[in-house]
């Protein structure tokens, strides 16, 4: 296992393209496009503003750098460098800009200020202002613009199928919410249908693009499943009068779907049935005898009076940096566990993270009052797999695209690895005080980039030529 040397990166903005070959960052208003396997640049670009958002088209020959408080986008090329595109969406506030799935076609969300104007009988009430989404569509090959009304704003309202054919949108008109299928080719309406939800959260292709997921706000419990021509499959609510659904996750076959709710609990749907197939549940006290308790132990290293000379206490030494290592722990065990604040909104409660691995045999899941750790469960034996009880809160985690192996990070400067032969705790060997805050895969599996607040480190991990 090898590591690259720190670059700067603003905002987490560190993107790899789709066909693997480059990594684009953002510092401050300057993207800045290397070449993954040497790390040398290969373009360099400026931007009017500090960039908020930036995303590579599918092809890997664009890129996107959206300004919200400008209300800017601007668009790279790659093979033609000199070559850029500017939208300007003047007044009209930019929310979000993303590619659409031909890498030809951009989507940006605005909101504007409309006058509502409520009237009973002829006695008027004052006028008011209100704000309204509204989806342009610009075409880089004709500069054509289409327009897309009622967009509900709302956690995830949109979303692309995996072959990039169809569009679901979430929508809100007459208060009542609604989804648009679109086809990506001309953008005309395939299917508009109302939805069953009192105020929908969002909404998910299953991965073979065979199923629309549609789920509620948090406030009423309710799972929608429907097909591409708008037929209601099947609805699934586990309870009533509780806070509900907090994460939701396909699997990669589309088999299963993973349901992480407030109540601290996963539930399975199966495709066939669509009915809850297991129940998984995060107890305080772990019993199971199949599974396996790593926890991390920290220790700080023995310092003797000849090892303090001047010159070696300096900020962000290795001197003083913490060794850690996990340990397999007997059972029972009990879990930290970190009361919540009901009183105050969003609570620290319930599985807000739910992921299977890339062949579907592994779902790891974290519950919120129980931050500081990790839930493997197997999806063959339908139990619980391995529990990796850390120092620190996980801050993120993300499996290895090509193997059952799952990366995490807390915080500091160390990555953690799972995988079924055991769990390791690698320090990153940087200079000063490198705090990992997120971290993901290369598509070859072959590079985990790591996240600081404002660096990159790249780790390459052993291949089976390298063993």
């Amino acid at each position: 296992m090898n590591f690259s040397e720190v670059f700067k990166q603003s905002n987490q903005l560190c993107r790899v393209s789709p066909d693997g070959k480059y990594l684009a960052t953002c510092v401050q208003y300057r993207l800045v496009v290397r070449d993954v396997s040497t790390l040398q640049i290969l373009q360099l670009y400026t931007c009017l503003d500090q960039v908020a958002h930036m995303e590579w088209s599918s092809d890997s020959l664009f890129i996107l750098c959206a300004m919200y408080k400008r209300g800017l986008v601007q668009v790279w090329s790659l093979e033609q460098p000199e070559w850029h595109c500017k939208i300007d969406e003047g007044s009209i506030g930019l929310v979000s800009s993303r590619w659409s799935p031909d890498g030809r076609h951009i989507l940006n969300t605005t909101e504007f200020h409309v006058l509502l104007v409520f009237s009973v009988a002829i006695f008027p009430f004052p006028h008011s202002s209100g704000l309204e989404l509204r989806i342009t569509v610009w075409s880089l090959c004709n500069k054509s613009v289409s327009y897309i009304k009622y967009p509900k704003a709302c956690q995830k309202g949109m979303d692309f199928s995996a072959d990039g054919r169809y569009m679901a949108l979430a929508e809100r008109r007459d208060c009542k919410d609604y989804v648009s299928i679109f086809v990506c080719d001309d953008w005309h309406l395939l299917r508009h249908f109302e939805t069953e939800t009192q105020d929908l959260a969002g909404l998910e292709w299953s991965p073979n693009g065979c199923v629309l997921a549609v789920w509620d706000s948090c406030l009423e419990y309710k799972m929608l499943l429907y097909s591409l021509d708008g037929r209601l499959l099947s609805t699934y609510s586990a309870y009533e009068w509780s806070l509900g659904i907090k994460s939701v996750a396909w699997s990669p076959s589309s088999q299963f779907l993973a349901i992480g709710s407030y109540d601290e609990k996963v539930r399975i749907l199966n495709h066939i049935t669509w009915k809850k197939l297991i129940e998984f549940e995060h107890p305080a006290t772990i019993t199971s005898s199949k599974a396996v308790v790593f926890k991390e132990v920290e220790k700080r290293p023995v310092i003797g009076a000849d090892n303090l000379s001047a010159h070696q206490i300096t900020l962000g030494s290795s001197l003083f940096n913490t060794q850690s290592k996990y340990e397999i722990t007997s059972l029972p065990v009990q879990v930290p566990v970190v009361k919540p604040d009901l009183d105050r909104a969003n609570p620290k409660i319930g599985v807000s993270a739910t992921a299977f691995s890339a062949d579907n045999r592994y779902l790891a899941t974290k519950n919120d009052n129980m931050p500081q750790t990790l839930w493997v469960w197997d999806m063959q034996r339908l139990g619980l797999q391995a529990v990796l009880e850390q120092s620190a809160p996980v801050r993120c985690f993300v499996w290895d695209p090509r193997k059952p192996r799952l990366a995490l990070c807390t915080g500091n400067a160390k990555v953690y690895l799972w995988s079924l032969a055991g769990c390791v705790s690698i320090k990153v060997p940087v200079e000063g005080n490198f705090q990992l805050q997120s971290l993901f895969w290369h598509g070859s599996g072959d590079v985990l980039f790591l996240l600081g607040k404002d660096q990159i480190c790249l780790c390459y991990m052993a291949t089976d030529e390298d063993k």
